[in-house]
């Protein structure tokens, strides 16, 4: 009878986990910045837009804190693979803020599930990397349709392809990621500036940060280094530190915000000390604990 007492475990583990939330196809999604500089929040569209995206972001959270120990990996696994039998997240985008919902939540699927896979089925497996790889490909086809300015969303766009690389060892996805890093080392002022950022105004320093974290980890991911990158860094974490210099800069007083995202991931990269520790780091959008190491990540 003994013997049986490992399968009722796991059929009464499977059946504990609660049943995926409805997938979303389509994705409704607004802007919210009231000015042409896109620094001034407009606080009833700032609300429209985080009711319309919450059952993804609540999703991609739930798959995060199951993925991250905080409750049971084999639930993140069947809450994917039930999303990706039904193709979600490919159907319509409302909006350009809808596809950044898209290529945010498939970096933070991504980078969640490396903690995970190796705990996967070979046919969840099957399911999950075959629906990345179309998420992959639809954020690639719209990366490459978009004209105008490369900037921070282009970034993590990068970041998402790149994590799908990581997980399904697909090539195309980590050489398009490579590409985007180099196409945003090669734009960057000589001083460690993103141009695109520096047009953000008030919130310059908030973006050049914003836009700093994906950089650093796609570089991990892909185990590049590249003396563009620390010059990057350390505008940014000097910026973090004193943003004088980008309130003159722009001639918009600064918010202080904090760098410690990109230095863990940077340092842990560059085998340098980890930064003062401080609150624990969490981003759904980045595979969760981030003072935990990815297994995507290249340390030294």
């Amino acid at each position: 009878m003994k013997l049986f007492i490992p399968l009722l475990l796991a059929v009464s583990a499977a059946q504990a986990c609660p049943d995926a939330p409805p997938a979303r196809s389509d994705i409704e999604a607004n802007s919210y910045y009231s000015d042409k500089h896109h620094s001034v929040i407009d606080p009833v569209l700032r609300a429209k837009n985080i009711a319309a995206s919450k059952p993804i972001e609540d999703f991609l959270a739930q798959v995060a804190r199951d993925a991250n120990g905080q409750g049971d990996p084999a639930c993140a696994l069947s809450w994917l693979a039930s999303w990706g039998e039904q193709k979600a997240m490919l159907g319509k985008m409302s909006s350009e803020q809808a596809y950044y919902v898209r290529k945010w939540t498939l970096s933070g699927m991504a980078l969640n599930y490396a903690r995970i896979r190796q705990q996967a089925t070979p046919a969840q497996r099957a399911v999950i990397e075959g629906w990345f790889k179309a998420l992959a490909d639809a954020t690639i086809a719209h990366a490459d349709a978009k004209k105008g300015v490369r900037n921070n969303h282009y970034y993590w766009e990068g970041l998402a392809v790149t994590a799908v690389g990581g997980v399904t060892g697909e090539t195309r996805y980590l050489d398009w990621g490579r590409k985007v890093l180099n196409h945003a080392l090669g734009q960057m002022e000589a001083d460690g500036a993103l141009p695109a950022e520096m047009e953000r105004a008030g919130k310059a320093l908030h973006y050049q940060v914003y836009a700093a974290t994906p950089l650093v980890f796609i570089a991990s991911i892909l185990d590049v280094h590249d003396p563009r990158l620390d010059t990057l860094v350390a505008f940014t974490v000097a910026a973090s530190a004193d943003p004088s210099g980008i309130a003159k800069r722009t001639g918009v007083e600064q918010d202080r915000v904090g760098s410690r995202e990109v230095t863990t991931i940077y340092n842990r990269h560059e085998g340098k000390p980890p930064p003062p520790p401080g609150k624990a780091l969490w981003q759904p959008r980045m595979g969760g604990a981030l003072d935990v190491p990815n297994p995507l990540e290249h340390l030294q």
